[in-house]
């Protein structure tokens, strides 16, 4: 079984890239790779562009990366209570290659930000996004003030959200036997 993680962000150190790749860590027992975004960059979408340039091929790379996977580890990242644009930006671009780009693909989403909000706002938006192009929604974890809560190489240290973010792990491996 093959799994797929991100951080749905472009930013070099994002704090979601690094939450989805420890998250991916906990799936020892899978083919596990880790995307980033940075290797799929994209020319603003607009139907204009897109009448000009066609389809992007890093948009075609990305539905096919997320063609070969059996599940899917998304961290998604919040700016002003929604997804990042660039994020926004790749989603648009990859709803035009494949409409129905999670096909039936289970999912683990994960949020996280410094602040005591964890990217919560955005985080529902894709529960509520995804499963509307195919993605099986089994799953999900909001971790606040994430440099109070996470140490790079311990993961949680906050013992009730270590316990929370343990049950959704566990919802998800079980979904994956």
């Amino acid at each position: 079984m093959k799994i797929i993680a991100f951080g749905a962000s472009y930013s070099r150190a994002s704090i979601n890239k690094e939450f989805a790749a420890y998250a991916a860590t906990q799936f020892d027992t899978h083919e596990v790779e880790v995307l980033d975004l940075n290797d799929y960059s994209l020319p603003l979408f607009t139907v204009d562009v897109e009448k000009e340039l066609g389809q992007p091929q890093s948009a075609k790379d990305f539905v096919a990366k997320i063609e070969e996977a059996d599940a899917l580890i998304i961290s998604v990242t919040e700016h002003n209570g929604n997804f990042s644009a660039a994020f926004k930006n790749l989603f648009d671009w990859l709803s035009r290659v494949k409409l129905n780009m999670f096909a039936d693909k289970r999912m683990l989403l994960l949020s996280t930000s410094p602040g005591q909000g964890g990217g919560q706002y955005a985080l529902e938006i894709a529960r509520g996004r995804f499963p509307r192009h195919g993605g099986i929604v089994v799953a999900h974890f909001s971790l606040p003030k994430f440099g109070e809560n996470y140490v790079k190489g311990q993961g949680i240290t906050h013992e009730a959200l270590r316990g929370e973010y343990e049950a959704a792990l566990q919802t998800m491996k079980t979904a994956l036997l």
